[in-house]
Order: structure tokens, then sequence, then C-alpha cells
């Protein structure tokens, strides 16, 4: 049997915030392990540390103790700079508010990484192209997003956070918004690249639609995994 590759390794994680008298420990030992390939959802009650989880594993954030290697690279060994460069390169994000940019269309939007990065127009042209179509909006690369729907602009998000070819793919709470129609739609489309592409998927979510479709659950609360199941 081959061992697949893994993506994110979570080591002894703790996190403690000072901005108040008492300290806020937000996480307290977390080890995990995501493999290439993976669909899976980060879920606990609100404070229970998922979302800093969430930006710990993405680089957002760093830990007070522990180590967290995505792709094999230490984060933690990374200069500021280095991180928002990796993070670029290795980590896809998809956000509950979107977070496009409204004054370029959905192909700027897209390739808006491929541009930093210094893809060539050709082959940012050809990925894009691609990604619009695989999300089921090619014949939407010219509208800007307060032309789309918000399910819309979410398929957008997921091809822009596909567009570098990242390691892996956090998604943090991407059906906050969206109706049932649109969550079953975006479901598809993610659980197709996953399946077809071997995209890694990680959400944090509180939507049961979402945990339904994982195929591996981890429980946070108080800031420790209570639970971690594959279906």
């Amino acid at each position: 049997m081959t061992t697949k590759k893994i993506v994110v390794d979570v080591r002894d994680v703790h996190k403690t915030y000072h901005e108040t008298k008492v300290p806020v420990k937000a996480l307290r030992g977390v080890t995990i392990q995501i493999e290439q390939g993976e669909f899976t959802a980060i879920v606990g009650p609100s404070g229970s540390g998922k979302t800093t989880l969430l930006n710990i594993i993405g680089g957002l954030d760093r830990p007070t103790e522990g180590q967290v290697l995505v792709d094999e690279t230490d984060l933690s060994k990374l200069s500021d700079n280095q991180l928002i460069d990796f993070r670029k390169t290795h980590i896809g994000f998809v956000f509950q508010s979107y977070n496009l940019i409204p004054v370029l269309t959905a192909k700027e939007n897209v390739e808006f990484v491929m541009l930093l990065q210094k893809v060539t127009k050709e082959k940012r042209d050809q990925r894009t192209t691609e990604l619009m179509e695989a999300v089921g909006l090619g014949d939407r690369l010219n509208n800007r997003p307060a032309e789309l729907s918000g399910g819309q602009q979410q398929r957008v998000a997921v091809a822009r956070a596909l567009a570098p070819k990242p390691a892996f793919v956090l998604a943090d709470e991407p059906t906050a918004n969206l109706d049932s129609a649109s969550t079953a739609n975006l479901l598809d489309i993610m659980a197709r690249l996953n399946r077809e592409e071997e995209m890694t998927f990680v959400f944090s979510t509180h939507d049961q639609r979402v945990i339904d479709r994982a195929r591996r659950v981890i429980t946070i609360e108080d800031g420790r995994v209570l639970s971690d199941v594959t279906k």
C-alpha cells in the first residue's frame, strides 16, 4: 500500500493570547497530520480554537509552542516576508466573505497570485480559463464580483485558491453566506476537484452539510482535539 504524502504536520501546538489581563489559551497541545487528497472538516463550538488552528496551519498566525510543517517546510523557521511568499505558492485560501477584489474581473481575481509570481501571460490565461471552466463559470471571465451572485463569487474564490497549484486549500466557513443550492453546487465542485485532481481540502465549519460531505472530521473543544474520525 502506497503511503500518501503528508502536506500538513501539526506537532504539539499551543497558542496563548496575552491581549487581556488573563491569558487566553486557545490551543493546548494539538497534534494532527493531513495527507494529500484529504477532504477534512475541522469542527467545534465558537471559542473552541478551530479558527486559531486554521490560521496557524495557514501561516496567518504563529504558535506559542510547537511546530507546523507544510509540504515539509517548518513555518517557524520562515521570516514574516518568507512566510508571505510561502503562503502565496503553497496554501490556497477560501473565506466566507469571498475576499475578491471588487475592481477586478473574475479572470483578474483568479490570476492575481500568478501575476505576483511572474507567471507568463500565456500560462496565466490557460490556467485561469481551465479553472473558471472547472467551477462552471467559463462564460463569466469578464464579470466583476458585483455582477455575480454569492455562490458564483465563492466559486471564483475557489478558482483563485487553486490557481497557484497549492499543497492544500484552507476553506474557512466557505458556505456560511450561501443558500442550499449554492452550497450543494460548491461542495460538488470541491469534491470533484478533490477526487479527480487529488486536491487537498481542509474546512473550518459549523455547517452540517459540509460535515456530512467530509471524509474526516476533527472536533476541537477547549483548544484540544476531542475526536478525529475518518468515515
